[in-house]
């Protein structure tokens, strides 16, 4: 089974931009889709946006959609969340998490395997 170590997370004021790296050791990293999701206290995890297993489709959550870009590089078991133009409302632990699956995962229920989470924070 794989496992997961999240990294790139920080304190940035509103406007700037972020790159969150999810590494994977353990297993053959393109087996996997992998999902990215958010949460802060007293919430439910969000779903943020998610990859198939080589990075062909991708998806996102209409609250980052034309912001945010996802993409994986399985030559160096790593899958990327690059975010731009971040509001406070970003502001989050974010997790990747990942599934042996070829399709790709939309849902928190559906993903086995979860990091550890970075914080985000975006300040005004």
């Amino acid at each position: 089974q794989v496992q997961l170590v999240e990294s790139g997370g920080g304190l940035v004021q509103a406007g700037g931009s972020l790159r969150l790296s999810c590494t994977a050791s353990g297993d053959t990293f393109d087996k996997y889709g992998v999902g990215w999701f958010r949460q802060v206290p007293g919430k439910e995890r969000e779903y943020v946006a998610a990859t198939n297993f080589n990075g062909g489709r991708v998806d996102y959550s209409d609250s980052v959609s034309g912001r945010f870009l996802t993409s994986r590089d399985n030559d160096k078991n790593t899958a990327y969340l690059q975010m731009n133009s971040l509001i406070p409302e970003d502001t989050g632990v974010y997790y990747c998490a990942a599934v042996h699956s070829w399709t790709i995962v939309l849902n928190a229920a559906g993903y086995r395997t979860w990091g550890q989470g970075t914080q985000v924070t975006v300040s005004t």
